[in-house]
């Protein structure tokens, strides 16, 4: 799952509205709250951007083909512990509520974990819908270039900035 930078604000202030909206969460500073949540979220952006960085040097010092970029880009994300795709999600998840059980601007919490964690969950899954529309988008535009080969590669991320600026991302 990416997450895009210019969305993390936005998600953040869903996840306060969410938690704050029925008093399950009672918090001094919700804009602290936010923050927190934003610092969450964005350390997760550098973490998988990391992954991405190493993986790719693997692949260009063991002379791999570019097909087996994601199997390296797992690898190397299972060594650092991190999760990626639909299990970020939930990897997100738990980093949230570590967050809001640690946080100084969280005073009290009324709800049971679950509960805190559909909440949270909401938000992430519309980001995920979203990335999963741009990528059929960008594969539909690229029907004509084989997947895996260099050219795909630079096709896929010159569409996919396209698209993104396009939507505003």
């Amino acid at each position: 799952m990416r997450i895009h930078a210019a969305r993390v604000s936005q998600i953040a202030a869903e996840m306060v509205s969410s938690l704050t909206k029925d008093g399950v969460v009672e918090s001094s500073s919700p804009k602290e709250m936010q923050a927190d949540i934003e610092a969450v979220l964005g350390q997760y952006i550098r973490d998988e951007h990391e992954v991405s960085e190493k993986a790719k040097d693997m692949l260009a010092a063991r002379n791999l083909p570019p097909g087996d970029l994601g199997k390296i880009k797992r690898l190397v994300a299972d060594q650092r512990k991190l999760k990626l795709g639909e299990e970020a999600i939930d990897y997100l998840l738990d980093q949230l509520l570590e967050m809001l059980m640690h946080s100084a601007a969280v005073e009290e919490v009324f709800a049971e974990d679950y509960e805190l964690r559909r909440r949270m969950r909401e938000p992430l899954r519309r980001q995920l819908g979203d990335e999963d529309e741009i990528q059929k988008e960008v594969r539909a535009q690229l029907k004509h270039v084989e997947e895996g080969t260099a050219l795909w590669e630079v096709e896929y991320r010159r569409m996919m900035e396209e698209i993104k600026r396009r939507k505003g991302l």
